[in-house]
């Protein structure tokens, strides 16, 4: 009952600081205690005997099947959010890599469309792309701990993801 409330719009508003991360955790860590049989676990133990994934992760997720389904047409062109392609790409990888921009402040860096491309770049129907996004972040620590960051993308002077 709680979760569709913490996620209600989660590719419009991304919380970027580690306090309001933290707190909108807080929401769902509580939640997970009301189960008595878990009560005396840690989070991260609650969250894999219910099979949750943190809410960090929920966002993460949401945010790249949001942009497969832009650069994939699946909304009307004239109301998405316009995504910069990279047509300079000599390196392989899927047609649809993102021209990634440098900002200058905060405000700008951690819209939907400026924090996704690096994600976006490393990762053909939706439920083809959910199955293969969930496989590849099946061992990501991040689903089980929303202060870890995902591995194997780059180092996080280059990658800010909602933090």
């Amino acid at each position: 009952m709680v979760r569709p409330h913490l996620e209600y719009a989660n590719s419009v508003w991304c919380p970027y600081k580690l306090g309001d991360i933290k707190e909108i955790e807080k929401v769902q860590r509580r939640a997970t205690k009301l189960i008595i049989n878990l009560k005396n676990m840690s989070y991260t133990d609650r969250l894999l005997r219910l099979k949750l994934p943190t809410l960090r992760y929920r966002r993460l997720r949401g945010d790249m099947i949001e942009v497969f389904k832009i650069t994939h047409d699946k909304y009307d062109s004239t109301v998405s959010p316009k995504l910069t392609y990279n047509s300079v790409s000599i390196t392989r990888g899927n047609k649809y890599k993102l021209l990634n921009h440098t900002f200058h402040y905060d405000l700008r860096k951690y819209y939907f469309s400026a924090r996704i491309v690096n994600i976006w770049n490393t990762v053909n129907t939706v439920n083809l792309f959910k199955a293969r996004l969930d496989r590849f972040w099946a061992n990501q620590e991040v689903k089980y701990n929303f202060t870890a960051d995902l591995t194997g993308i780059g180092n996080r002077s280059e990658f800010d993801i909602c933090e």
